[in-house]
């Protein structure tokens, strides 16, 4: 095949890929497929996990007002996502535009050749038909070879048309890209209005008022858990992890104790982040090993129960030496009246809104738990009720609101079976499912001031999120 042949197959190659590209890539970057630009309004949706977490709902039986809570887990503002999102919109917009400028000046180079390649075939079929008219008089072997360069130039008209409106449709495609364009810029003129700061005050003025909010419910009675979110794994199979719920906001420490027997080993983080990480703050040894996993943090000091005994002991971690040590009178121990799963947890310390309690069985009542409120200086039990629940029948259990939920099962399909009200002196059978996801629970406590469940999951530090329906305390009721 001749040079300009040859020449015109790297044209009719360049248009296919030309035309390639537009059928496939420029629809979906200009909106001209099933993507639709969103509009302002639904540029971003925050997900519930963004959102406040602990739902809280109220009723009154006198008729005032009812007021429904949704607690956050972090500070958020949209406006950022929006306008990241914008950001990116338009530099994808200006690079296709930049890209179709190119485009377009090859084009246009390549539409110059090929309308000469027209000038010269529609001269080359004059030719031919002169050649006819008089090809009496021509060569027989020139008449063929000119017969076989026009069928080879014939099916290219065709193409040559088709180039027409493809560089038409190019020339669309830049003009709306321009419009598009002009909008997302006006769009982002319109968000960068609103200053940055003004909104991020204002987020953390609704949430100052949420938290106020918060402050005024009375305790809650358990609706629901959901979960669990699994903040960590290391550790053996049974343990214990937890934070102060008396701390202040910004004392956010974790302690970690690992096994339910033979050690004495506090590790302390002073976070979250540093217990992700791994990053220890400090590290204590206690006088005595501790029995079980329930023991509680509460107010700067831990609670635990010595091995081999009924004993509490009050450990101060400021000051790293024991504050106070008293038997649990008629507590079993060692194993006699444990939970589910054994690993001596006879005796469970926790704590909720109200206080410091103890949760354990005792002989007099026939193995069944007995829940003692303790005095947190002093270790002296200042009230106790006799519930009917079988120690041993019980998977674990925690305090919410001076009431002792129990779960029926340490294993896979456990589910909080059980209520006893210490204001009341009442109980009840409940019916409130968990996911057990690391199939074995060692330990389950509650954190007020979190209003979470902390759980030792299978050498799984695991934290379950509650729902807690709640009465709201209005001034009138003061």
């Amino acid at each position: 095949m001749s040079l300009p042949l040859l020449k015109l197959g790297a044209v009719l190659s360049t248009m296919a890929m030309i035309s390639n590209w537009m059928s496939q890539t420029l629809p979906s970057l200009v909106g001209l497929n099933t993507t639709r630009l969103s509009t302002p309004d639904t540029l971003t949706q925050i997900s519930p996990k963004e959102g406040w977490q602990v739902y809280s709902s109220a009723q009154d039986p006198d008729g005032r007002c009812i007021c429904t809570v949704v607690a956050p887990e972090q500070n958020l503002c949209s406006r950022d996502a929006k306008s990241r999102q914008l950001r990116q919109l338009l530099e994808k917009v200006q690079n296709m535009s930049q890209s179709i400028e190119v485009l377009n000046l090859r084009t246009q180079r390549d539409f110059q050749y090929v309308l000469k390649m027209e000038t010269q075939m529609k001269g080359l079929k004059a030719k031919f038909r002169q050649i006819e008219d008089d090809r009496k008089t021509l060569m027989t072997k020139h008449f063929q070879e000119l017969k076989e360069k026009m069928d080879e130039l014939l099916p290219l008209i065709p193409v040559l048309e088709q180039y027409k409106t493809d560089a038409k449709l190019i020339t669309q495609f830049k003009e709306e890209i321009r419009n598009l364009s002009a909008v997302l810029t006006g769009i982002q003129e319109e968000i960068g209005a609103y200053d940055y700061e003004e909104l991020h005050q204002r987020v953390l003025s609704l949430e100052s008022r949420l938290r106020d909010c918060m402050k005024k419910l009375t305790c809650g009675k358990l609706m629901k858990i959901t979960g669990p979110i699994t903040v960590k794994t290391s550790g053996t199979r049974f343990g214990a992890w937890m934070t102060d719920p008396l701390a202040s906001e910004k004392n956010n420490r974790v302690w970690y104790m690992d096994s339910y027997t033979n050690n004495k080993v506090v590790r302390e983080y002073k976070s979250i982040a540093d217990f992700i990480s791994g990053a220890e703050s400090r590290t204590y040894s206690l006088p005595f090993k501790w029995a079980g996993t329930n023991h509680v943090v509460y107010n700067g000091s831990l609670y635990f129960n010595k091995y081999q005994s009924n004993i509490i002991i009050k450990y101060s971690f400021d000051l790293g030496r024991v504050l106070a040590q008293r038997s649990l009178e008629y507590a079993g121990f060692h194993n006699v009246y444990p939970y589910t799963w054994g690993g001596f947890s006879d005796i469970d310390l926790m704590a909720d809104e109200i206080g410091l309690w103890a949760v354990y069985a005792t002989n007099q009542n026939a193995g069944n738990i007995v829940i003692s409120q303790l005095n947190q200086d002093t270790l002296e039990v200042t009230q106790s009720w006799s519930t009917g629940y079988p120690k041993r029948s019980a998977g674990e259990s925690f305090m919410i609101c001076g009431t002792l939920y129990v779960t029926n099962s340490h294993l896979t399909g456990a589910k909080v079976y059980y209520s006893y009200s210490t204001k009341t002196s009442t109980y009840e059978y409940t019916d409130i499912p968990f996911h057990n996801q690391y199939f074995h629970i060692s330990m389950l406590d509650y954190n007020a001031r979190d209003r979470a469940l902390y759980a030792w999951n299978n050498g799984h530090q695991v934290l379950f999120n509650v729902t807690l329906f709640h009465i709201i305390k209005t001034e009138d009721d003061t």
